[in-house]
């Protein structure tokens, strides 16, 4: 092992290459949570409905779900500090041209290809915890890095908010940039690789097709897969749709979105603490199942109160608050459980998971931007779609048989 870990014996650390880790999946977040107070500067100055702006966040997603295909291969057979370093300049490169952009068109271009490079920091992360760690301690791991990356999503908005304010939405993509090449220096200077070089396995395209249809058709892996997608979906959906719930249908100020927004994902960061806490007593399998069945009534709850019109925004942010809070114990333990048979392709397993994590959430950002109801009715009903989808995708995996990798 390149990097010591805290035994099981001591509380969990948080040793130097984690905190690397969660910053670089960190980044992701940052790309998506930064910009989202600038969404009606960005409306006004491009001269496009702010549903056109919207869909950048769609699209950034989408292309983070393709392209986590790509590092993943890289990954097995290049190791995992040089795709890190690729993905690091295509972001802080494609950060800049979107900040020059001039229309929505080339702004969403743009935001896909820096989504090709925020991919990196999705996917090598996940791989290098598994590289030094079990099930139970990536598992804890997942979680505190869940502590790191959940700092962005209360930071975020509140920085791109005084950005905006200082100076204009570009100052937003910008800083992105700037986030971007300190994380390449980081990675350059700091980082040591973790992939033992007897483990690489060759760039072939029918071995790289071949560990992916096997990974398609293992339940287990699938199933946990698809349950944290979905609850990422819910997530992303949330993300999407919460300005135009927030500002436009609440009137909240611009300047006090970040702190309603910064409230839920501190229901994340805590919850995902906990998890990690509850892990020296409780299997991963069984946090996760209750974790899931809270999802779905938090969210039914949401959707039932919005239909019968006895929504407030108290009302909306507990039940808000009560799906992050289900989202923090369900996202780590699901990903330690679905990469827990991968050890010979475990940066493609990675890889696909993300994907298809990714895909789940464009699919409900794109969802939530197209559907406008003049109330929060869009947002509860994907979120309660997504939860009820994540709690069938868990059992569906724990009532299946292990099957060896």
């Amino acid at each position: 092992m390149v990097f010591p870990s805290a035994s099981p014996s001591s509380p969990p650390l948080l040793p130097p290459w984690l905190i690397l880790m969660g910053a670089l999946a960190a980044l992701g977040p940052l790309a998506i949570d930064m910009y989202l107070p600038a969404f009606g500067a960005m409306a006004a100055d491009l001269g496009v409905h702010p549903g056109q702006v919207e869909r950048t966040l769609a699209s950034y997603l989408l292309g983070l779900a393709l392209a986590q295909l790509v590092y993943g291969p890289l990954a097995d057979r290049y190791g995992r500090k040089p795709p890190l370093l690729l993905g690091l300049t295509l972001f802080a490169v494609a950060s800049v041209a979107c900040a020059l952009s001039r229309d929505i068109d080339h702004l969403i271009l743009w935001r896909v290809v820096q989504a090709f490079g925020g991919a990196a920091g999705m996917v090598v992360p996940r791989a290098v915890i598994r590289d030094h760690l079990d099930t139970r301690e990536a598992a804890q791991a997942l979680s505190l890095l869940m502590l790191v990356m959940g700092v962005m999503p209360i930071l975020a908005p509140l920085l791109g908010g005084q950005a905006v304010t200082l100076g204009s939405w570009r100052t937003v993509f910008y800083l992105m940039g700037l986030a971007g090449v300190g994380l390449w220096l980081a990675v350059a200077l700091y980082m040591r690789e973790s992939l033992d070089p007897a483990r690489r396995a060759p760039l072939a395209v029918g071995a790289i097709a071949a560990s992916f249809r096997l990974l398609l058709t293992h339940r287990r892996f699938m199933g946990y897969t698809l349950a944290g997608g979905f609850g990422s979906g819910g997530l992303f959906a949330y993300i999407s749709g919460s300005p135009q719930v927030f500002i436009t249908i609440y009137g909240i100020d611009p300047r006090w979105f970040g702190l309603l927004f910064g409230l839920n994902a501190a229901a994340l960061i805590v919850a995902s603490q906990a998890s990690a806490r509850l892990l020296n007593r409780h299997p991963p399998i069984r946090l996760l199942a209750r974790a899931q069945g809270t999802l779905v009534l938090m969210t039914l709850c949401g959707l039932a109160l919005t239909l019968l019109d006895w929504i407030s925004l108290p009302l909306l942010m507990l039940c808000l608050m009560g799906f992050m809070a289900s989202q923090g114990f369900v996202g780590p333990n699901a990903a330690a459980l679905a990469l827990a048979d991968q050890g010979p392709r475990l940066g493609v397993a990675s890889a696909l998971m993300g994907s298809l994590q990714m895909l789940c959430g464009a699919l409900a950002g794109f969802a939530v931007s197209a559907w406008h109801t003049g109330t929060p009715l869009p947002l509860t009903a994907v979120l309660a779609a997504c939860a009820v989808l994540s709690w069938l995708s868990g059992r569906i995996a724990m009532r299946s048989p292990r099957q060896p990798a």
